[in-house]
């Protein structure tokens, strides 16, 4: 049992590392999907999107407030924006808050899949589609990571964290979804163009 300690100890340890080296690969990668134009940048059609002119990072427009979810612990998920891009997905915005008394690690948000190789994200987030009875799950890239937050442990108390994930897009008609974390109660949210 003493061998197997280390042993768990340094995979966390190297799934952490990989993690967090992925989460800043994605996040120095392309738009998310969507076209690019000749120059590099994105397509002005994307960055109007944003009510507050921002280039769409998570934490871009952290003031606005379009939904709470209050979990265990203290934990608070403050949703900001749920944007539809033209490339057909959704990215949903956020900010992970403790105002607990010890450490947050997101492992419960997670799905229990055994590909994915950083258990610390919310991978295992749904939009819910409930006119149309459907549940989107957060997209995978081609080697099963999610497209979203990851490497969310370690969250001492009092610190937040800003945290997005991406989804396939409902229809065009679909203007209100239900997002949903294990572990802590939906937030209806409406989507915007």
């Amino acid at each position: 049992m003493s061998i197997r300690l280390p042993t768990k100890a340094a995979r966390r340890a190297v799934a952490l590392a990989s993690a967090v080296g992925l989460a800043l690969v994605a996040a120095g990668c392309g738009d998310g999907g969507g076209a690019q134009a000749s120059d590099g940048k994105k397509p002005a059609a994307h960055a109007s999107t944003r009510k507050d002119g921002g280039a769409g990072s998570p934490a871009a427009d952290s003031t606005k407030v379009i939904g709470e979810m209050k979990g265990a612990d203290g934990i608070v998920v403050t949703l900001h924006s749920v944007i539809r891009d033209p490339g057909g997905f959704v990215t949903v915005n956020g900010t992970v808050s403790n105002h607990g008394t010890r450490p947050f690690n997101a492992i419960g948000w997670g799905p229990h899949e055994t590909e994915l190789k950083s258990r610390s994200s919310i991978s295992g987030a749904t939009l819910v589609d409930e006119a149309g009875k459907k549940r989107y799950l957060v997209l995978r890239d081609t080697n099963g990571e999610c497209l979203c937050t990851t490497g969310l442990s370690g969250l001492m108390p009092g610190a937040s964290r800003p945290v997005f994930a991406q989804f396939p897009a409902p229809p065009a008609k679909v203007t209100e979804v239900d997002f949903q974390l294990p572990t802590m109660p939906p937030a209806t949210v409406q989507i915007t163009d």
